[in-house]
């Protein structure tokens, strides 16, 4: 039976053969380096650190809200260190997957300024951003509305701004076979700082593969376009490198469909007791989740690195 272990529990030599063993450093943000605005604790110290020791490092983030100019000031304002080709976000992956497909036409966006920005930067011709609210309580006025013609691709992001019209253009354009469906991800909840449960993309993704009874191709994690995306700018061998997340079916699932060696953090969405259920189950699904190494947060990483200079 496949076994999480705590990386607080490895001896001191355990802690230098595992660092050794890693060349690359690919992590998500949110949930693993702050929450929001909120920093989590050590987290931008571990990285620097691990950057220090000749370790490369790259931020592989299934939120579509920000372009990747946009996370570098985030960043910088939270007290993280990182470049432009550093930040591997789906909201560009999203426009280098059209603009590989050599896509010319017309893409129907439900989504946000970000997604909407590198689109824009790709070259890629898009309307459908913003508030779309209903107008009117005539159903029949609603059902029959007139929609833009010849729409080529509908892309399916974050958007605050969804809404019945949106789905009901997103179906009736995706009704047409040769239109692309694609979407960032499939995250559930967002790891908020607030008591909410706050409803992820894939919710959003989710009503529009119901409505339109098609599936999306999905672009971010778990997906391995996410790693071909990066290891076509970075010679990345995946045995030397480690993912470190705070959501299983995304993050851990990602590295281990790519042969990445896996870390799970509990700041984010997923518990110990997640893993302990996970490790029990009898379903062979559930056996996928399982991280090789746990810490209870990212920032537990700094003594035990900073114990190997001792």
């Amino acid at each position: 039976m496949s076994l999480a272990r705590s990386l607080k529990t490895l001896s001191k030599e355990e802690i230098r053969a595992f660092v050794a063993s890693i060349d690359y450093v690919l992590t998500d943000c949110d949930g693993v380096l702050w929450k929001e605005l909120t920093p989590i604790d050590g987290s931008a110290k571990v990285l620097s650190l691990l950057k220090s020791m000749g370790k490369k490092v790259f931020y592989v983030t299934n939120n579509s809200t920000k372009t990747r100019e946009e996370y570098v000031s985030k960043f910088e304002k939270l007290g993280f260190s990182a470049s432009k080709e550093e930040i591997v976000g789906t909201a560009r992956i999203v426009a280098t997957y059209l603009k590989d497909k050599n896509f010319t036409g017309k893409a129907y966006l439900i989504g946000s300024k970000g997604l909407g920005n590198e689109l824009s930067a790709a070259g890629i011709d898009f309307f459908g951003l913003g508030p779309d609210p209903v107008q009117t309580d005539n159903l029949p006025e609603v059902f029959d509305a007139k929609f833009e013609k010849d729409v080529s691709a509908v892309v399916v992001g974050f958007d605050l701004h969804i809404s019945y019209p949106k789905l009901l253009k997103a179906a009736t354009f995706l009704s047409n076979p040769k239109c692309l469906f694609v979407a960032t991800n499939t995250d559930e909840v967002f790891p908020a700082a607030c008591d909410n449960t706050v409803p992820g993309t894939g919710t959003l993704v989710a009503a529009v593969e119901t409505c339109s009874q098609r599936k999306a191709q999905i672009i971010g994690k778990p997906s391995t376009l996410m790693f071909s995306a990066l290891a076509k700018e970075h010679n990345i061998d995946p045995k030397r490198a480690i993912m470190i997340g705070d959501r299983a079916k995304s993050d851990i699932l990602f590295g281990k469909n790519v042969g990445m060696t896996t870390l799970l953090v509990y700041t984010g969405v997923n518990s110990k007791e997640d893993v302990e259920m996970w490790q029990t189950s009898l379903d062979p699904s559930d056996k996928l989740l399982i991280p090789d190494y746990t810490l209870d947060s990212l920032g537990d990483l700094l003594p035990l690195l900073e114990n190997l200079t001792k």
